[in-house]
């Protein structure tokens, strides 16, 4: 991890590595059950909350990966430092690692959204990948009185991922309140994931992702959106205000 280098994005953490890196790390973290690492999708949306929640700022910092996940952050990156990141979409590297679990013989643990939801996305990653193994999976309307039992549940399963779909701010609180008593390698906020998978919600078709245009398409399909979105160009508006005013080139980004 010590060659992972560490960006500062609005005062907020960024991981310089390739999708390859990423899960080639993410592997190795799931593998290693001496303590629960978290990996975490940084994103503009997520930056200007942690901007205003000390809360989720300081579960970013202490994120033993946080990814690039927004074409925000990459462009940032590239403006504030000349840093040509690669974007590691979480929904990917979510799905990547299932695809690769049967190599490594991980035991996955599938967290949040829906009950219906959840089940189908379980079902379907199963008909995607044969080889996956989804020791539990729970939906995301569970009573907070039993979080407790949820943790219990979770650790005598043998996971080694916790899938995370509760959305942020949410799941990065649930995180950091029983973080401490998880016994899994990897513990990975993935949002809205488990919706796409099901296919309950529609992801951007690839060429708006090859676009790097995928909130866009969310924002034109879903107008309703455009209020939490709004985030995206504030953030991008100090972007451009801390390029203008050459801060990027006098701050130096750091190794983990």
């Amino acid at each position: 991890m010590r060659d992972v280098k560490r960006l500062n994005i609005l005062g907020q953490p960024v991981d310089a590595l390739t999708f390859d890196r990423a899960l080639t790390l993410a592997t190795e973290l799931a593998q290693d059950h001496e303590k629960t690492s978290y990996i975490v999708a940084v994103n503009p949306e997520k930056i200007m909350t942690a901007r205003r929640s000390k809360l989720v700022s300081d579960f970013l910092h202490n994120a033993d990966l946080a990814i690039p996940d927004g074409i925000g952050v990459v462009a940032a990156a590239r403006l504030l430092y000349g840093e040509k990141l690669e974007r590691v979409a979480g929904a990917d590297l979510m799905q990547e690692l299932c695809r690769v679990s049967g190599s490594y013989g991980l035991k996955l643990f599938l967290y949040g959204s829906k009950e219906e939801v959840n089940a189908s996305a379980a079902k379907k990653l199963k008909e995607r990948f044969p080889d996956v193994d989804i020791v539990g999976r729970q939906d995301g309307y569970l009573p907070e009185d039993e979080y407790g039992t949820l943790v219990e549940r979770i650790n005598a399963s043998g996971a080694d991922v916790l899938f995370l779909a509760l959305g942020s701010p949410m799941q990065e609180n649930w995180m950091n309140r029983y973080g401490a008593s998880l016994k899994v390698g990897v513990c990975m906020g993935i949002g809205g994931t488990l919706d796409t998978i099901a296919g309950a919600v529609k992801r951007a078709p690839l060429g708006w992702q090859k676009a790097r245009l995928e909130w866009l398409y969310r924002l034109l399909r879903q107008p309703s959106r455009f209020w939490r979105q709004r985030k995206i160009f504030i953030f991008a508006s100090w972007i451009v205000f801390l390029k203008l005013t050459g801060y990027g080139r006098r701050r130096k980004s750091t190794p983990l």
